[in-house]
C-alpha cells in the first residue's frame, strides 16, 4: 500500500485562478459600461431658430465647433486634416452620409466656414445644422 495521501499541511502544486478570472470579467464589464455611458458629446451653446426639429439618422456623424475653436468629430478632438481624412473614409463607406454640424453661437466664423468647406470638398451634401428652438 504505497498510495500517497496528502496532508492538509502540504503545499499545493497549482493555484485556482477561477475566482481571479471572475473578478477580472466583472471589472471588464463595469469598465465597458462606464466608458460608453460617459461619452455623450461636447456641450456647446447652439443658436436659436424657429425651424422644425430635425431628426438624425443612426449613421449620422456629428461635427462640433466649440466657442474656443476646437473641432470634434463624434466627441473626439480632431485637426482639420484628420477631419477631412475621416470624413472621406466615412463618405466612401456611405455615399449618402448625413452629417450633423453643431457650432457654438460664439464660435469663430472662419472655423465654421473651414469645416463647411472640408465637408464640401469631401462631397457631403446632407448637412444638418443643430439649433435650439426659439420660444
Amino acid at each position: 500500500m504505497s498510495a500517497e495521501v496528502k496532508n492538509e499541511n502540504q503545499p499545493y502544486d497549482d493555484i485556482n485562478v477561477t475566482p481571479m478570472l471572475d473578478l477580472a470579467y466583472v471589472l471588464l464589464v463595469v469598465f465597458i459600461i462606464l466608458t460608453t455611458a460617459s461619452v455623450q458629446g461636447i456641450k456647446v451653446n447652439v443658436p436659436l431658430t424657429m425651424a422644425a426639429q430635425n431628426l438624425a439618422r443612426p449613421q449620422t456623424r456629428a461635427v462640433t465647433v466649440t466657442r474656443d475653436g476646437a473641432v470634434y468629430l463624434d466627441a473626439y478632438p480632431v485637426t482639420m486634416e484628420e477631419l477631412e481624412t475621416r470624413m472621406a473614409q466615412y463618405k466612401a463607406g456611405n455615399p449618402a452620409l448625413p452629417v450633423v454640424f453643431k457650432g457654438d453661437a460664439e464660435a469663430q466664423y472662419d472655423k465654421v466656414m473651414e469645416v463647411l468647406e472640408i465637408l464640401k470638398r469631401v462631397d457631403i451634401t446632407e448637412i444638418g445644422l443643430v439649433t435650439k428652438r426659439a420660444e
